[in-house]
């Protein structure tokens, strides 16, 4: 019997490699909205981050979003983000929130 393989990917926030359903994925759309993507399948390019706060803060301060997507990111995106990721972290019973 195969064992299913879980897909690896790497947090832009702290750069480990952990397993795809322990991340977040971050899309940016085809019109270039960029937002939390849940469900991992929107279309658009993505960029994945721990459930993790302290992760997103890391990528915040660095301005990885801006370097990963190739296009500037302002403020007020990482301020709305901050507010998606913390409903979703906080929902899903992981990572840290503080």
């Amino acid at each position: 019997m195969k064992e299913k393989r879980v897909p690896v990917r790497r947090c832009i926030g702290c750069m480990t490699s952990k397993p795809k359903t322990d991340c977040i994925r971050i899309c940016r759309t085809p019109e270039g909205e960029i937002k939390a993507d849940v469900t991992g399948k929107q279309n658009g390019r993505g960029a994945y981050l721990c459930k993790d706060m302290a992760c997103f803060e890391k990528m915040a301060k660095g301005h990885k979003l801006s370097r990963e997507f190739e296009m500037q990111i302002p403020e007020s995106v990482y301020a709305e983000l901050r507010i998606e990721l913390e409903s979703i972290i906080s929902a899903s019973g992981g990572g840290n929130i503080e």
